[in-house]
C-alpha cells in the first residue's frame, strides 16, 4: 500500500511511519506542511492520504476539499484531536472518507487503512495520453509521434509520466528520486541525470529531444 502521510508533529509523525512500515509493510512519504500535502497528491497516486486537520501553510480540511473539488478520487483518512459530532461531520463533509481521532492506538489506524484500500479508490487512467504532437502508451510504454515509435523502460517511462503530469513545473531532483526510486532506495541523484539522458536520447529519434528542460542546481521540467 502506498500511503501520503501529512502530519506536523514532528514525534508523532516518526511513529507512524516507522509502525505503518514496520507492522503493515506500507510505503510511506511524510510531508508536514498542508500545500506540500497537495502538491504530492496530485503529482502521484497514493492508496490513502493520512491528513492531520492542524498543519501549517493550509489546514487538512482546507487541502481535502481543494483535493476533491479538482477532482481527487483517492481515501483520505482524517487525523484530529477535534471529537465533537459537529467536528466529524465537517471533516467528513469536506471530503474525506475516514475520520481518527487522537490519540490512537496504532492497530486502529492499521484496520482503518487496511479497509479503505478495500474500497479500491484507485483512479482509471487513461491507456494513452497525448503530448506535443506525442503519443505515452501506459501499457506498453511505447512513445510514437506520426510513424516513429520508441520504446522506454520502465523506469524511463515512469520518470518520463512524471513529469509529463507535471508539464511546466520543475521537479527538483529529490521529489522525482522520491517518486521513481523511493526514499529508501540507494540509488544516487547522478542516475537520476543518466536516466534522463537516455530519455533524451531515444527521444531525439522522434524530434522531442527538447522536451525535457535541465533546470540548472534544481532538477527537470517538461517543456510543451
Amino acid at each position: 500500500m502506498n500511503i501520503l502521510l501529512a502530519e506536523d508533529d514532528e514525534k508523532l509523525g516518526e511513529l507512524i511511519v516507522y509502525m505503518l512500515k514496520k507492522k503493515g509493510g506500507f510505503h510511506v512519504e511524510w510531508v508536514t506542511e498542508g500545500e506540500d500535502a497537495y502538491y504530492y497528491a496530485t503529482s502521484v497516486h497514493y492508496d490513502v492520504i493520512i491528513m492531520d486537520w492542524m498543519m501549517p501553510n493550509g489546514d487538512g480540511v482546507t487541502i481535502c476539499q481543494r483535493l476533491r473539488k479538482h477532482g481527487y478520487s483517492g481515501a483520505i483518512l482524517m487525523l484530529t484531536a477535534k471529537d465533537s459530532v459537529q467536528d466529524r461531520i465537517e471533516g467528513l463533509d469536506s471530503g474525506a472518507d475516514d475520520y481518527l481521532v487522537k490519540p490512537f492506538e496504532i492497530e486502529e489506524l492499521l484496520a482503518r487503512l487496511r479497509a479503505l484500500s478495500r474500497r479500491n479508490y484507485a483512479p482509471i487512467l487513461e491507456e494513452e495520453i497525448e503530448i506535443h504532437q506525442m503519443v505515452l502508451n501506459r501499457m506498453s510504454h511505447l512513445v510514437r509521434s506520426g510513424r516513429h515509435e520508441i520504446q522506454l523502460s520502465p523506469r524511463e517511462f515512469q520518470l518520463l509520466n512524471l513529469l509529463v503530469q507535471n508539464k511546466g513545473q520543475v521537479l527538483p531532483r529529490e521529489i522525482i528520486l522520491e517518486r521513481i526510486w523511493g526514499l529508501d532506495s540507494d540509488v544516487s541523484l547522478k542516475t537520476i541525470d543518466a536516466t534522463i539522458k537516455l530519455i533524451r536520447k531515444k527521444l531525439d529519434v522522434l524530434g522531442k529531444q527538447d522536451l525535457l528542460q535541465s533546470i540548472r542546481g534544481v532538477g527537470y521540467k517538461c517543456e510543451c
